[in-house]
């Protein structure tokens, strides 16, 4: 009998290794939502008429197709012009406790407006972009069946960011594993995730998006800026652009890992293109752990285990 029980406890514990105590939890579908709205958003995402020139959208930045963002160092906005900062990923974004590396924005809605300002992104301003979309019959139509005072920047960005709330990645092997699927992990990511948890990865990353709820300075135990080898740009100053405390130099938004294993750069400088390289720099810099390869490796595997899926990827 107490063998029996032994056994049975056993069991039990394995199928409850992804308890509430977990400080991830899983992505699920977004509900309450208007589908009408999430349309209207997704044909204005991809709207060159947001761009002074007719020749961008926030498509172009943010490919829904691999992984929200974009395979660069830097966005290229109208122009071609460089930007000065990673592109993020909107996957995800409706999840962030704020938005931009700065946190310059405290809503989705109030984010919208930035790149449609931007001289460098897209170049443009409310008032044009209002009348561009008030010449189109079709578009007007739609805004006045879901507005009652019909195109206006207030419900512009209500259509975007409605539709940036749907783009939740659900789905993802981590995720099945939380939820009781004891064979959707190998033992390999399974350690990855111990490691992660261990080595201290979690104090910035857990919650829903394994990031986005929390600002970090980057380089918490090692000068990270003044051993990268290259002189500091005004984008390094992170969040002191946008308060102006000293304290706030160097303070960043803690970026989602959600989708991190679909990205071609990391960090908000870019100055890496290797995942298991920025597990590394990260580990050095954050924890004051030099960790090796293989230990790497195993966090990377927990890593690409974490993305999900989503419609928009694979479609135009």
């Amino acid at each position: 009998m107490y063998a029996f029980l032994l056994v049975f406890l056993t069991l039990f514990l394995v199928a409850s290794h992804a308890s509430a105590e977990e400080p991830i939890s899983p992505l699920q579908e977004p509900s309450g939502l208007n589908p009408e709205k999430i349309a209207l958003g997704s044909s204005l995402f991809r709207d060159v008429r947001f761009s002074k020139n007719n020749t961008k959208s926030c498509f172009s930045c943010h490919d829904l197709k691999v992984n929200g963002s974009d395979s660069l160092p830097v966005g290229i906005g109208i122009n071609n012009l460089t930007g000065v900062i990673k592109t993020p990923t909107v996957y995800n974004s409706g999840f962030n406790f704020v938005q931009f590396w700065y946190g310059r924005s405290r809503t989705l809605e109030n984010q919208v407006s930035g790149p449609i300002h931007n001289p460098v992104e897209l170049g443009s301003n409310w008032a044009e972009v209002i009348r561009k979309l008030k010449t189109d019959p079709a578009t007007l139509l739609r805004f006045n069946a879901l507005y009652t005072d019909g195109i206006t920047a207030a419900n512009i960005a209500d259509a975007i960011a409605s539709f940036e709330r749907s783009l939740v990645t659900t789905g993802s092997r981590f995720d099945q594993w939380l939820s009781g699927d004891n064979n959707a992990l190998t033992k390999n990511e399974i350690e990855g995730y111990r490691l992660f948890k261990g080595y201290g990865c979690i104090s910035c990353h857990q919650g829903k998006n394994v990031g986005g709820n929390m600002y970090a300075r980057m380089g918490n135990i090692r000068d990270y800026f003044s051993e990268r080898g290259k002189p500091i740009t005004k984008a390094d100053l992170g969040r002191f652009n946008v308060t102006g405390l000293d304290w706030d130099k160097h303070l960043f938004k803690v970026p989602s890992l959600r989708l991190a294993s679909l990205q071609t750069y990391f960090f908000h400088d870019s100055s890496e293109s290797s995942l298991q390289d920025a597990i590394k720099v990260m580990a050095r810099y954050q924890l004051g752990r030099d960790i090796g390869t293989y230990e790497a490796g195993l966090i990377e595997g927990f890593i690409k285990s974490l993305a999900g899926s989503h419609p928009e990827m694979g479609t135009e």
